[in-house]
């Protein structure tokens, strides 16, 4: 692109990232929208707003080939934001691509499988988070989120905060994940997050203002995994699976 361009396209980019939090979207589904356009921006080295109808479909025809359909239809969403709330055009994107319906159940680990991970995980945030996730049947992203605040360990529950949907629940606390909740935090002492920012001194960490990498904690998880040799055909989901509390209370 040339400079005019590069700033017209620079201009349009920064309105949509404002309209995309004004809309209330969650953080992942920002990110993924933004790519959407950078992504269509860097196929036809032009800013999106003068392509053509002809040009779109081109587009997705080769995003088609080279992509699966779960990337191909969140960029069509997050082109079809760009388009109506930022260029004001409200176009039948259903005539240029349409995903076909697929109904895929996820891998679901057994709770064998599950006491396993946790057992050969060898680092203490790791371990603690991956008993937390699946004991509770929480999301990734609830459990790197939680703070010493959200546990009520007289009524052995804690407070999810802006969970999916952006709604709040309390879910039951077992006695084992309580206990090794403490046992984590008496070890860094960071007065915000149960997970913190583990990079640095152990100063840093207990002064982290910020929680656990999300990537680190898949990677570990992805680790484990592979140590184990568990194999399941897609990406696991942690609140499909959860611990028994007869289980947890008994350990």
């Amino acid at each position: 692109m040339n400079k005019t361009e590069t700033n017209r396209f620079n201009k349009l980019y920064q309105r949509h990232l404002r309209l995309l939090k004004l809309q209330g979207k969650a953080q992942k589904t920002i990110d993924a929208y933004s790519r959407a356009v950078r992504r269509i921006s860097e196929y036809f080295d032009c800013c999106p707003d003068q392509l053509t109808l002809e040009q779109l479909e081109k587009y997705f025809s080769r995003l088609v080939e080279s992509h699966s359909w779960s990337t191909v239809k969140i960029d069509r969403n997050g082109l079809q934001f760009f388009w109506k709330h930022v260029l004001k055009r409200d176009w039948q994107w259903i005539n240029i691509i349409k995903a076909p319906k697929v109904r895929s159940l996820p891998d679901i680990l057994t709770v064998d499988e599950v006491e396993q991970l946790i057992g050969a995980t060898r680092k203490l945030r790791y371990r603690t988070f991956l008993l937390a996730t699946y004991s509770m049947g929480l999301r990734l992203g609830e459990t790197l989120s939680l703070q010493v605040g959200d546990i009520d360990g007289q009524r052995k529950q804690i407070h999810i905060r802006r969970g999916k949907g952006h709604k709040d629940r309390f879910v039951p606390l077992p006695d084992l994940t309580y206990q090794a909740l403490r046992a984590l935090w008496r070890k860094h002492r960071n007065p915000c997050w149960l997970f913190p920012n583990a990079v640095g001194s152990s100063e840093r960490i207990r002064r982290a203002t910020t929680h656990m990498d999300r990537g680190g904690a898949q990677a570990a998880m992805k680790a484990v995994v592979t140590e184990c040799g568990i194999k399941k055909k897609s990406r696991f989901t942690p609140s499909a699976t959860v611990l028994p509390l007869i289980y947890l209370n008994a350990a």
